[in-house]
């Protein structure tokens, strides 16, 4: 049973690596729209 595969059609394994993999774009991801958002307030403040 170590090789069943999930709906996804990955291994435990593999989710595990995928999802590691995904905490680290998402994360890049998060901080450039945090510091896009940042850039247009501090370059045309609405106060």
């Amino acid at each position: 049973m170590a090789d069943a595969k999930s709906l996804s059609g990955l291994t435990e394994q593999q989710a595990k690596e995928f999802h590691e993999q995904f905490k680290i774009t998402y994360t890049a991801f998060v901080g450039l729209a945090a510091l896009a958002h940042m850039f247009v307030i501090a370059a045309n403040p609405w106060w």
